[in-house]
């Protein structure tokens, strides 16, 4: 946290603005963390959970099923490109594996 957002907490607030792409990234990467594409921001090191990446993009195709209709055209691409792209990762890893 900045010196700046310790001192004045509401700007923090106002940097960070939640919409649902917001919280699709943050599963997206969440679930990259989980495969090993991206180094966990607290130990900054590079581990594969397939267990808990699999679980994450369970959660992304559950959001795709119980949001449609109801998502704009920006977000309907968002979630089908973040889909796409983490299941064939998830794919790639498990196959990597063997």
């Amino acid at each position: 946290m900045s010196e700046e957002t310790k001192k004045n907490p509401k700007q923090g607030e106002q940097l960070f603005k939640m919409d649902f792409s917001t919280f699709i990234l943050s599963l997206n990467t969440s679930a990259l963390i989980h495969l090993g594409e991206i180094p966990d921001p607290q130990s900054k090191e590079r581990t594969v959970n397939l267990a808990s990446a699999k679980h994450t993009i369970e959660i992304l195709e559950i959001l795709k099923d119980k949001t449609k209709g109801n998502l704009d055209k920006e977000e309907e691409k968002l979630l089908d490109d973040v889909l796409f792209d983490l299941r064939l990762k998830y794919v790639r890893s498990i196959q990597s594996q063997k």
